[in-house]
């Protein structure tokens, strides 16, 4: 568990994150966790503790299962076909096995049920098939709909010149009602495409509500109208994807991109433009995959695409479904795999162009009452037990996969799904008790297996990411093992660590015991992506860690043509190397926003009456790195090398390092990961010749990657062409050292050049 993730100090724009209250940018984000601190730094250690230094307290608490009873262990251990392996890996979850044995038997018998009714899993995740409106073989359409509320639905829009009542529609079981319109004598199209369409609901108290369809495949909003309108979606050409899905990389290095922010002009960007533009710089910096926010349609800009109104329906601001599936078919064409930042955790509270109230009552999809309303981020709670809820989440996780080409998802607000409080006031201590019990939304989380067994039986090579701050174990385990089957969960607490230690601390009081307590804090065999900035860092009220580090300066002093000052200096010395050991010792993964691998100055801010609707800080400066006269290209090139040694060596794949060193006076950190040995020298002022550093294995040593190199803006006080060789000399727990220079504010990675490549 990763104690103190996200804190909550940073102060958000309500137009940031939607209508209402603001939505904060995490699932549990705001004051509501407030960062804890750390505890004193553990010694150098060999091989991970299963539960992270955190929790070696609790051991003695946790000895036998919770009712002592060895049978019902044994028959948990029956019911669930791997829980051994995880009771093995972690043994102090023994006494929750019977929580995963409950967990694990639920989502069996939800998929036995789903068998029974539905003809199982693969036949209830189309539902995109028949809910909606198709164009039939016969030239007639037919249409269907969930509206449980309704007394009346019926089909009106240009084809029948917006009579509301003039198509109605035919009840069936289940609050399911459906309509078939035959074709034309002269076999031309009922409803041609780009035919505007709206769903007419009776409501049982009389009223009459005009609807957009929730399965609805294009919205869009014309000139300075408010409400999006329903287009009927049937293009004469569809897009043929040319391209098959990239492999599931060995090292996961993803790029966290928004298409409309990723022009330097002052205006939403698009489709093709980041295909055209954007694509080929990804490629270039060494990423393999693309996670793509906001794509999912929503009404209000600002948000930063997390106030949907139309799960079905890919964004119509940045251009059309066609130019969307070939962004993702270019990227698959590079090699680049691609993830959809999907919200399944909540929906806009919108109700003409949203899920809310679609017939008429507030049990429609979500919750009634309290229980259906987020009151933090003022939007709507889905109802995950509910049958049809289930059918229309898991067939839009299938609709990006199969329609769009997704390879995976992120899933945004998985701690608000994952328990009944949402977050809101836990400060996530790392009790084990904390993840257990009635405070846990049990429906949520087998929606979220059934999603993860959804999306890795279909495409075995699927990603998906668990946006989670609290911790939960076992959140990327296997399902077979009781766990909920994501493959990783985001490393929240290291932006939140370097941001801390930016804004309080001096450079000489920066403690090197916490810093690799907080890179290395993690779930053994549970992956994480480590990032030391995203989207959630550049927010209004916040800043990127280069405006950290600068500020100001960067508008005057980023000229090549100008001496150093000691602000910038320090600045891109020290972005090379936060970013080069949290892409190191920080995870299984990495993480990087758009833009910020060249220090992108400023922050987000979306367009909004606040900023008299400006789109200065809603767009990526990328031509402040292809200018040659700047420093941005120093921090461009680093983050370049940077991804394509990792690709060469692995290391994100490798086991974790093991940290030799961390010491406070000297301000040095070193370890070992992947036959690399890694040195970073964080001390302000001091470099040290001869320093002795450990390695587990003799030989001799290189240079590989060196932040002090001039083509990285460094100083060049190191020469490359130095052979390091090591003595059966032990230090720090390991039986072979050398003796290196380190200067000061520089990082160092070098190879063992007698191993075998």
């Amino acid at each position: 568990p990763q104690r103190g993730e996200k804190g909550g100090k940073r102060v958000f724009s309500q137009a940031i994150k939607g209508r209402g209250s603001p939505r904060l940018p995490s699932a549990s984000r705001g004051s509501a966790l407030a960062v804890l601190p750390a505890p004193a730094p553990f010694p150098a250690r060999g091989a991970l503790d299963p539960l992270g230094p955190l929790l070696r307290g609790l051991r003695r608490k946790m000895a036998a299962p919770a009712d002592g009873s060895e049978e019902a262990l044994a028959a948990a251990l029956a019911d669930v076909p791997d829980l051994a392996r995880l009771l093995e890996v972690d043994p102090y979850l023994k006494p929750f096995a019977l929580d995963f044995q409950r967990r694990y038997k639920r989502f069996n018998q939800t998929l036995n049920d789903i068998g029974e009714n539905e003809g199982g899993i693969d036949k209830f995740s189309r539902g995109y098939e028949s809910f909606g409106v198709h164009r039939c073989a016969d030239g007639g359409l037919y249409c269907k709909e969930w509206a449980p509320g309704a007394e009346g639905v019926f089909l009106t829009g240009d084809f029948n010149d917006w009579n509301p009542f003039s198509y109605p529609y035919k009840k069936l079981d289940y609050g399911k009602w459906e309509l078939y319109i035959p074709p034309k004598q002269n076999k031309s199209l009922l409803i041609p495409h780009g035919s505007k369409l709206k769903v007419v609901i009776r409501s049982k108290s009389g009223e009459i509500l005009y609807r957009i369809s929730p399965w609805a495949k294009y919205v869009a909003r014309e000139d300075d109208n408010v409400i999006y309108d329903w287009i009927h979606w049937d293009p004469e050409h569809t897009y043929k994807f040319k391209h098959s899905r990239p492999k599931k990389p060995r090292s996961l290095r993803v790029y966290e991109s928004h298409v409309g922010i990723s022009s330097h002009e002052g205006k939403v960007a698009s489709y093709k433009h980041f295909t055209c533009n954007v694509l080929p710089r990804i490629k270039d910096l060494g990423y393999n995959c693309i996670q793509l926010m906001a794509i999912m349609e929503h009404a209000y800009y600002a948000s930063f695409g997390y106030q949907i109104t139309s799960f079905f329906a890919a964004s119509s601001r940045y251009g059309t479904p066609e130019e969307l599936k070939e962004l993702v078919d270019t990227a698959h064409s590079m090699g680049i795999m691609v993830l959809l930042d999907v919200v399944h955790s909540h929906a806009s509270k919108n109700s003409e162009d949203g899920l809310n109230m679609f017939d008429g009552t507030d049990s429609c999809y979500f919750h009634s009452g309290p229980r259906g309303n987020h009151d933090l981020w003022d939007s709507r709670l889905f109802a995950y037990s509910s049958w049809e809820v289930l059918r229309f989440l898991l067939s839009n996780i299938r609709w990006w996969l199969e329609e769009y080409g997704f390879d995976g998802f992120r899933f945004d607000g998985v701690t608000s799904m994952l328990y009944h409080h949402h977050g809101m006031g836990q400060g996530f201590s790392g009790d084990y008790h904390e993840y257990f019990g009635l405070q846990v939304d049990e429906d949520a989380l087998i929606y979220l297996m059934l999603a993860n067994h959804l999306i890795h039986t279909l495409y075995p090579d699927s990603i998906t990411v668990a946006e989670d701050v609290s911790g939960m174990p076992a959140l990327c385990s296997p399902i077979s093992q009781g766990g909920c089957g994501f493959d990783y969960r985001l490393a929240m607490a290291i932006p939140d660590k370097w941001i801390q230690l930016l804004k309080e601390f001096k450079d000489e009081d920066w403690n090197m015991g916490n810093i690799v307590y907080t890179l290395t804090n993690r779930r053994h065999l549970e992956k994480v992506i480590a990032y030391a900035e995203s989207h959630d860092q550049a927010l209004v009220g916040d800043k990127t860690l280069a405006f950290w580090l600068m500020d100001a300066e960067m508008y005057t002093n980023m000229s090549v043509l100008t001496p150093f000052t000691p602000v910038i200096d320090r600045g891109i010395q020290l972005h090379k190397m936060i970013r080069l050991i949290t892409h190191a010792l920080g995870g299984e993964g990495y993480l990087n926003f758009m833009g910020n691998e060249f220090g992108h100055p400023e922050w987000l801010d979306f367009p909004r009456k606040g900023n008299n609707e400006s789109y200065h800080y809603a767009r990526r400066q990328f031509h402040l790195t292809d200018d040659d006269l700047l420093r941005y290209k120093f921090l461009n090139d680093f983050d370049r090398d940077m991804n394509k040694l990792e690709e060469r060596y692995g290391w994100l794949s490798a086991p974790q390092a093991y940290v030799s060193e961390k010491h406070e006076a000297n301000k040095v950190i070193a370890f070992e990961r992947a036959d690399l040995l890694f040195v970073f020298n964080f001390h302000p002022s001091k470099s040290y010749t001869d320093y002795r550093v450990g390695t587990k294995v003799p030989g001799k040593f290189k240079i590989v990657l060196d932040s002090d190199a001039p083509e990285y803006g460094g100083h060049q006080r190191l020469d490359h062409n130095t052979d390091f060789f090591s003595e059966a000399f032990e230090h720090n727990g390991l039986p072979n050292s050398l003796l290196v220079y380190i200067p000061s504010r520089v990082a160092l990675i070098l190879h063992n050049v007698d191993l075998p490549n």
